[in-house]
């Protein structure tokens, strides 16, 4: 765990270099302007700026499909070296030509970074904690921010500021980048995997994992090269395999199926079920709670598996689905319990899953089909969590394919109805009827059942499955025909969309020109006490808003995984439009200087504020998460060229804007699409916390088949 945090932060340096070139191109661009007679010729000056931009955008178009021929690590180590160069051209600059080549520099290394760092931190990092690592871009970017916007205050006091020298220090972080981006980062286990190159893969996971056993995992890696196929829900009450059940006649296991884990010696008996399911119920009826024409299929079946989860805190959620899922999953063959099937106890859950109305009853669907965990089972449960499923309460498991001999099914397990009902009563649930509880333990969970990439000697010829993913194939490269499948083309229009309205919304417009706004909104009234000028009061102004950023974000870091990306956008949204519409008012209502400043500079701070937890990371967390691994590369191309091209017209347009309709005609319009951004993510985002990336990919394939025969009803 700790090795995939470190690798978090150090890739996350690539967004610290663009924050901190942010804000240094805000704040010295006060200064450029001045020196080459820039003050009535907006155009220039909002092309010094976009140039990064357009960098950015020119490169981007490429990372995707090179990040995925080359690999993630080589397109970062490249960034660093671009990071480099632009530093020290700009720090020469002796004209504006120069200065333009530089910010094109730049733009490159910042869209190879903002582009592929999310995409590096998902595909290392566990999926309990991978919302947390993914917000640290986020983190690091305003963290530089502050730190630049501090240092060229700092500079501002000077009787000669240097923009050069403002703008060239960006060279000395990028060598730190460049040192720990090729000595220390390793390349992505899953762009290894897709590559065939499994002995690798293994060796980065189990650095990174710090756990010897990453048979389980590389399964997980090796079966989301091909997701999106057939995939069915089914419903089971699994129980631990034993030598009972191997012994029992035919008639009597007739309608049990063997499952087969990822780790040597794993193996259950299940029996498939119907009716109980939260997963099974919205996959076949759709949302009972949300009955809206506009609601997306897809939000609710993401939801069905989330609904439960957030009354619960991180650590308690984990030591629920942890600690009841996987005590059962881990119990090696030869210390297995002697545990039977209490077929009376299936039947009386079978009798009580509906209220006697036909409806099924939402205290059966909440209650997990378990048995209270045996003392050892508790003392042990801390030792195993290393070793649990693939995250998130998911295990994955197999079973061979009755229709093909030599073919196998692989299986996305996940535990139904624990969480907040269990947490609440303070026990596992269990079955019990008038007679007690059954004995055994049992587990009631919904699957996810495709085709797998694996054969079905695969299992019967290695001691795990694990050992036969060394020798799979590479997996084919991306194609454009991949982009039409169902599941890619819905992911793609939530991934696009969102990046679309984040833009518009208006951050970087904002971002770039903050002191600038600032100081056209009178902020130099609050700090004349102080002696400072109006560009200094402003670039203050601004370093302070960055640095209540900071723990704006912590508190996003530590809800990402808990609440939920749903959640955050959701409510920091509306704050965002409450802030917008007040921008509006101080500058169409006259206050009085004083009130128009302490208005406008009130609510910057707080739009800041609220971005950076919401809509500022997660666009990006979602993009880097809802793509299959073969196009993964493809679509984050898609997706952030769509972010840069928008960043490119809004930055491009600011200034003109500014001068032709004003700050008031600006948060206008920036308003207008928060109140659609709001609508656009209630309806069609679903929540991925959590969730292992192949199980979201799966889900995506599975909700747009369901989005398709809803519009065909």
């Amino acid at each position: 765990m700790r090795g995939a945090v470190f690798v978090a932060i150090a890739a996350a340096i690539g967004n610290f270099l663009q924050g901190w070139d942010n804000a240094t191109i805000a704040g010295s661009v006060l200064y450029i302007k001045k020196e080459f007679h820039l003050e009535s010729q907006p155009t220039i000056e909002g092309l010094i700026v976009a140039t990064s931009l357009i960098g950015a955008t020119v490169i981007t178009t490429f990372s995707g499909p090179v990040s995925d021929w080359l690999g993630r690590r080589p397109m970062l180590i490249i960034s660093s070296v671009l990071y480099f160069l632009s530093g020290l051209v700009m720090l020469w600059a002796p004209n504006v030509y120069m200065l333009l080549l530089a910010r094109l520099l730049d733009g490159f290394g910042i869209g190879l970074a903002v582009t592929l760092v999310p995409v590096y931190i998902s595909e290392t990092a566990p999926p309990e904690i991978r919302g947390l690592l993914n917000t640290l871009p986020q983190f690091t970017g305003s963290a530089g921010m502050f730190l630049s916007y501090c240092m060229v205050f700092g500079m501002s006091l000077k009787e000669a500021p240097s923009w050069r020298l403002m703008l060239g220090v960006l060279s000395i972080p990028s060598i730190i980048y460049f040192v720990l981006a090729a000595f220390y980062l390793p390349e992505s286990p899953r762009w290894l995997v897709s590559k065939g190159k499994m002995k690798e893969a293994k060796k980065v996971l189990q650095k990174i994992r710090g756990r010897e056993d990453v048979s389980g995992e590389m399964a997980l890696l090796l079966e989301g090269l091909d997701v999106g196929g057939e995939t069915s829900i089914e419903e089971y009450v699994i129980s631990a395999d034993n030598e009972l059940a191997g012994n029992q006649d035919h008639a009597e296991v007739k309608d049990r199926i063997k499952l087969y884990g990822a780790e040597e010696g794993q193996s259950w008996v299940a029996k498939p079920v119907a009716g109980q399911s939260t997963l099974g119920m919205v996959s076949r009826h759709g949302s009972m709670a949300n009955r809206s024409m506009l609601m997306d299929p897809m939000v609710t079946l993401f939801g069905s598996v989330h609904e439960k989860l957030p009354e619960m805190g991180m650590g308690s959620m984990r030591s629920m689905l942890f600690s009841n899922f996987g005590s059962m999953f881990n119990v090696p063959e030869n210390q297995a319990k002697t545990e039977q099937w209490d077929e009376e106890s299936l039947q009386r859950e079978d009798d009580h899953a509906s209220d006697g109305s036909g409806n099924e009853s939402d205290d059966n669907l909440r209650s997990p089909l378990l048995h209270q965990e045996s003392n050892v089972e508790k003392e042990n449960a801390g030792e195993q969590l290393g070793s649990v499923g693939i995250g998130g309460g998911w295990q994955l498991a197999y079973r061979k394919d009755e229709n093909n001999s030599g073919g196998l099914k692989r299986i996305f397990l996940h535990q139904e109805g624990g969480g907040a009902a269990a947490s609440r009563r303070g026990s596992v649930l269990s079955i019990s009827g008038a007679d007690g509880p059954a004995d055994g333990e049992l587990v009631h969970a919904a699957a996810l059942v495709s085709h797998s990439v694996l054969r079905a000697d695969d299992i019967t010829s290695h001691h795990s499955i694990g050992l036969a993913t060394e020798k799979q194939p590479q997996a084919q490269g991306p194609s454009w025909r991949d982009l039409f499948e169902p599941g890619v083309k819905h992911a793609l229009v939530v991934g696009v969309g969102l990046q679309i309205l984040q833009q518009f919304s208006g951050i970087n417009g904002v971002l770039y020109y903050t002191p600038q706004i600032l100081e056209q909104a009178g902020v130099g009234v609050l700090m004349s006490n102080l002696g400072l000028g109006s560009e200094s009061s402003s670039l203050l102004i601004s370093a302070l808003t960055t640095l209540l950023m900071l723990p704006s974000i912590g508190v996003a870091m530590r809800l990402m995984d808990i609440a939920g990306r749903r959640w955050l956008l959701l409510s920091t949204l509306p704050v965002l439009l409450l802030t917008l519409i007040l921008l509006v008012f101080g500058n169409v209502v006259n206050l009085g200087s004083m009130a128009h400043a302490i208005i406008s500079t009130v609510s910057v701070i707080v739009y800041f504020c609220c971005f950076v937890m919401g809509f500022g990371p997660i666009p990006n967390i979602l993009c880097s998460e809802i793509f299959p691994t073969r196009v993964r590369g493809l679509c984050i191309a898609i997706c952030a060229l769509t972010f840069w091209i928008g960043d490119i017209i809004v930055t491009y347009s600011l200034p003109v804007m500014l001068n032709s309709i004003g700050l008031a005609g600006v948060f206008s319009i920036y308003a207008v699409v928060c109140t659609i951004a709001w609508f656009f993510v209630y309806f069609k985002v679903p929540e991925t916390k959590g969730m292992p990336l192949e199980v979201i990919t799966e889900f995506f394939a599975v909700g747009a088949k369901q989005t398709a025969e809803s519009a065909r009803n």
